[in-house]
C-alpha cells in the first residue's frame, strides 16, 4: 500500500490524528480548506449581525445578540487558531487576502434590513452551522477539532434557539410576521446552498475520505430541511418544501438551484441554475463582500498607518 492508502486504513480503523506529523499532503490540504471556510464562515457572519443588533426591542435581545457576535468571533479564532499549527501565516490569510478571496457564504456578504432578519439568519444558517458542526463533531478524524466542537457546537444550538425564538415572536404581530416570512423567502434556498454542490456532481471527497465529515452534502441538506420545515410550519411560515411520504425524502418545491436577483434579494424561481453558475455567483461575491471584509482588517491597516508615521 502507498501512503495515502495507510493512513486511509488507519482511519477507517479509529485513528485520530493530532498532529501535522500524523498526515499526509492531501489530508492536510483538506482539512486546512476545511477550517478555513470554517473560520472566514464565523468570521464574515459578524458585520452582517451588526448592521442591525443595535434595533433589538429590548435590552435582553441585545445583550444576546452580542453574545452570538461574541462567540462566532471565538468560532473564528478556535479555526484559525488550529491553522496556524498547521503551518498557515493566518496573519497573511486575515489582514491580507483580497476580499473575494473569502470563503464564507455568499449568503453573509448582504446587509440585514431589520431586527426580525437577524432572528431567520440564526433560525436558517446557524441550523446549517450547528447541521455541518455537528457531523465534524461525530465524524472527524482530526483530534483538536473534535475537542474544541464540544463547546462549539454549544454555542451553535445556542444560536439557533435564539432565532427560533425572536421568528416565532415576530409571528405574534401582522407587521413582524411580514418580516419573517420576506426573510425566510430569501434565506430559506440561501441555506440550502450551505452544503455545496448535488452529490452526483462530486465523484470524490477527500473530506469524506479522511473522515473529516460523515455525511454527503446531500446527506447534510436533509438533516437541514429535517427540522427546518417543521419549524417554519409550526410557526405559521411558508417554505418552499415539503416532506414527500412516498420518497421518504423532503422535497424542494422549486427548481434548485435557480438565479438569484442580488439587487432585491429575490428568487427567480422561473429561471432555473445549474450548480456551476451558482458557484460563478459565489466567485462574484455580493454586494456587501468588499464592506464586510475591509470592516475585519480595518484595525490592521491603521496599525500599519500608525507605525509608518512613527518610523517617518
Amino acid at each position: 500500500m502507498n501512503q495515502a492508502e495507510v493512513l486511509l486504513e488507519k482511519i477507517r480503523n479509529g485513528f485520530v490524528l493530532e498532529c501535522k506529523e500524523d498526515m499526509n499532503e492531501e489530508y492536510l490540504r483538506a482539512l486546512k480548506q476545511t477550517l478555513t471556510i470554517v473560520g472566514d464562515t464565523e468570521l464574515l457572519s459578524v458585520p452582517p449581525l451588526l448592521t442591525v443588533y443595535n434595533q433589538a426591542p429590548n435590552l435582553n435581545y441585545k445583550i444576546t445578540a452580542l453574545a452570538v457576535i461574541q462567540d462566532e468571533i471565538g468560532h473564528a479564532h478556535i479555526a484559525y487558531r488550529l491553522l496556524e499549527d498547521l503551518g498557515e501565516n493566518v496573519e497573511d490569510l486575515l489582514y491580507k487576502r483580497p476580499a473575494n478571496r473569502w470563503k464564507n457564504p455568499y449568503a453573509f456578504d448582504f446587509k440585514l434590513d431589520n431586527w426580525i432578519e437577524l432572528g431567520v439568519f440564526n433560525g436558517l444558517f446557524d441550523r446549517a452551522g450547528y447541521t455541518l458542526l455537528g457531523d465534524a463533531f461525530e465524524n472527524t478524524s482530526y483530534g483538536p477539532w473534535k475537542r474544541a466542537l464540544v463547546k462549539v457546537d454549544k454555542e451553535e444550538l445556542f444560536h439557533l434557539r435564539n432565532g427560533e425564538i425572536i421568528m416565532k415572536a415576530g409571528m405574534k404581530n401582522p407587521e413582524t410576521a411580514r418580516q419573517v416570512q420576506e426573510a425566510v423567502d430569501w434565506m430559506f434556498l440561501m441555506g440550502l446552498e450551505f452544503f455545496g454542490v448535488a452529490d452526483n456532481l462530486k465523484s470524490r471527497s477527500a473530506q469524506l475520505d479522511y473522515k473529516l465529515k460523515g455525511k454527503t452534502n446531500d446527506q447534510l441538506r436533509q438533516k437541514w430541511l429535517s427540522t427546518a420545515v417543521p419549524f417554519c410550519e409550526s410557526i405559521g411560515v411558508k417554505v418552499p418544501a415539503h416532506y414527500d411520504e412516498e420518497q421518504g425524502k423532503f422535497v424542494i418545491d422549486v427548481p434548485f438551484p435557480c438565479k438569484f436577483d442580488a439587487e432585491n434579494k429575490k428568487w427567480l424561481t422561473d429561471q432555473p441554475d445549474t450548480w456551476e453558475g451558482v458557484i460563478e455567483r459565489f466567485k462574484k461575491r455580493g454586494p456587501q463582500n468588499q464592506e464586510f471584509v475591509r470592516r475585519i482588517q480595518k484595525g490592521a491597516y491603521e496599525m500599519e498607518e500608525l507605525r509608518a508615521e512613527e518610523v517617518s
